[in-house]
């Protein structure tokens, strides 16, 4: 008679936990990285956003990063009182706002990259060059399979 394993131990198998926990450990180690610099992930996002979108209005940053507008004016004050970005308005639309980088933000977003390389290479640093690579393919695979399904 094949005796079951108990029950955490198999919810802890799952590949759902697994995921939410290699998630858990990555998102630790690239808060604390940020940490370093100032920063937090939001506000890395958001100045990535801007430095790929910019000038970019601040509702279309808001979209284009998922983050509420409430907070989205939060990350920006910071943004702006430590010299990364700047609000002005928007020439073709005085109403709006238009968010730009500023030569700092760029100087600074290097780093930021810089120490969230060394914070996933922390994350992978147990497998080898051919275990990581198959892990990004495999989970970019999972990553589309949702992307599609929201499309249908």
């Amino acid at each position: 008679m094949t005796e079951n394993p108990p029950a955490l131990a198999r919810i802890q198998a799952l590949p759902s936990w697994l995921l939410n926990r290699a998630a858990a450990r990555g998102r630790r180690l690239v808060s604390e990285a940020l940490a370093q610099d100032g920063l937090r992930m939001p506000h890395h996002a958001v100045l990535s956003a801007v430095a790929d979108l910019g000038p970019v209005a601040q509702a279309e940053l808001g979209r284009s990063t998922g983050f509420d507008p409430k907070d989205m004016v939060g990350f920006l004050n910071d943004l702006e009182a430590a010299g990364l970005i700047t609000r002005a308005p928007d020439p073709k639309d005085r109403r709006k706002n238009a968010i730009a980088i500023t030569p700092a933000g760029r100087r600074r977003l290097i780093r930021l990259a810089r120490l969230g390389d060394e914070a996933n290479e922390a994350l992978l640093a147990p497998l080898s060059v051919t275990e990581r690579e198959l892990l990004l393919a495999l989970l970019a695979r999972v990553v589309e399979a949702e992307a599609d399904a929201a499309e249908e």
